[in-house]
């Protein structure tokens, strides 16, 4: 999966898991802090993921070959 498209998939993914934990997190006094605590989590990870996996797909730097003469590389003049 290497397209945008995985970052969809995993946010679906993300989405049903957030659902779960809103209807399936145990009832009592603390029931509203486990479920900030997962859904905040599960959100926080995605947004880790979904970050470093677009930076690796579309980088701001074209990485350079290292294993060219300099007269060959990409980039180098000298006049």
């Amino acid at each position: 999966m290497a397209s945008g498209a995985a970052v969809i998939y995993i946010l679906l993914v993300v989405v049903g898991l957030s659902l779960a934990t809103w209807f399936l997190t145990p009832k009592g006094d603390n029931q509203t802090v486990w479920r900030s605590s997962i859904i905040l989590t599960l959100a926080m990870c995605y947004l880790m993921w979904a970050i470093t996996y677009l930076s690796q797909l579309h980088p701001l730097i074209q990485p350079m070959r290292s294993d060219l003469r300099p007269a060959f590389a990409e980039g180098y003049s000298e006049h």
